[in-house]
């Protein structure tokens, strides 16, 4: 559900791996060429489709049947989509979540907010992340993934589903660690891309790595995740590929920022979602919640949302108080 960068790719994968798919696309213009062409003109127009994969605009057609339900919208989109598929979904069918991001208002993860819109228990819901740029799996270039569901046997399932000779999917049961694992990402990127863009080198960037992720496992560890999560591919894997690539948006959109440009500039830039621009405000907000540190975070926050220069951010980092390195990276001290 969902014709954008990733959702196409993702309908390729499970095409490529024997499984028929039908996208749903919100333009018309979309269905048709997926349909007739097997190209999606908007994302990938030089690569074509699987014939296994069709294309859709009604949520009802792509919905009926499935067995497995692949969401692939915009993080802040999830919940009023849902509102509108939640009565066209089969009653035991898996819901797929591919969204990196934490809901505005109410801090809520992807699986919380289908949980709670669909009435589905979390034992059918799962959430796959890794380092999965979606160009690069376009173009069938080895990756590997996480699939993770608090039931390991539907995990499986979908393991089986995605496998292919350029995909390799791993299974987990900590959703939280992935989840947190994947939004958090996206806000460390645009550090990492801000530095970037003011011509800061690899020692500064390697620090934004290092640091966010133990930003990251701190937050997971208070709300209960596994911190090996985190050493893996839904953590430091894709943490790496979304702040080094090029082809990752959120790089993209904090280079930009750093070299000067405003949001609007940089969105211009961009001209895809960037989901650590939002994410970032929910992911401190969460992180206030439940009373974690995480000062790489807040400053993208204030970059972003408070007009911050991103040269004072890195001055208000540098300057705060100095402490142990691992401290509060154990679960003990965690809570």
């Amino acid at each position: 559900m969902g014709a954008g960068s990733w959702g196409t790719v993702f309908a390729k994968i499970l095409a490529d791996a024997g499984t028929p798919v039908t996208l749903w696309a919100r333009r018309e213009a979309v269905a048709e060429a997926v349909a007739a062409r097997h190209r999606n003109p908007d994302y990938y127009p030089d690569i074509e489709l699987p014939a296994l994969v069709s294309a859709t605009t009604d949520a009802a057609e792509a919905l009926r049947g499935a067995d497995l339900v692949v969401l692939s919208v915009p993080s802040q989109t999830l919940r009023g989509n849902l509102a509108d598929w939640s009565d066209h979904l089969e009653p035991t069918a898996t819901l797929l979540s591919l969204m990196k991001g934490i809901e505005l208002g109410s801090t809520a993860r992807m699986t919380e907010v289908i949980a709670e819109v669909t009435g589905a228990p979390q034992s059918r819901i799962a959430v796959l992340s890794g380092p999965n740029l979606a160009r690069e799996i376009a173009e069938e270039q080895p990756t590997a993934s996480v699939v993770a569901c608090i039931d390991h046997g539907r995990a499986v399932d979908v393991q089986k589903a995605v496998t292919t000779a350029y995909f390799r999917p791993y299974t987990n049961t900590d959703v939280v660690g992935c989840e947190l694992g994947g939004a958090v990402k996206n806000v460390i990127a645009l550090a990492y891309g801000m530095a970037a863009g003011m011509g800061m080198g690899d020692n500064t960037k390697a620090t934004i790595i290092t640091r966010g992720l133990a930003e990251t496992t701190r937050l997971g560890l208070r709300l209960g995740a596994d911190p090996a999560t985190f050493a893996g591919l839904a953590g430091l894997g894709d943490l790496v590929a979304t702040c080094s690539s090029p082809l990752s948006r959120n790089h993209t959109f904090g280079e930009q920022l750093g070299l000067g440009a405003t949001l609007e500039e940089a969105a211009r830039v961009t001209k895809q979602t960037a989901e650590g621009v939002k994410s970032c405000r929910s992911i401190t907000d969460l992180a206030g919640k439940v009373g974690v540190e995480m000062p790489i975070c807040d400053a993208v926050e204030r970059v972003c949302h408070e007009g911050l220069d991103p040269r004072a951010a890195v001055a208000l980092l540098m300057g705060r108080e100095t402490k142990p390195e691992t401290d509060s990276l154990r679960s003990d001290n965690a809570r």
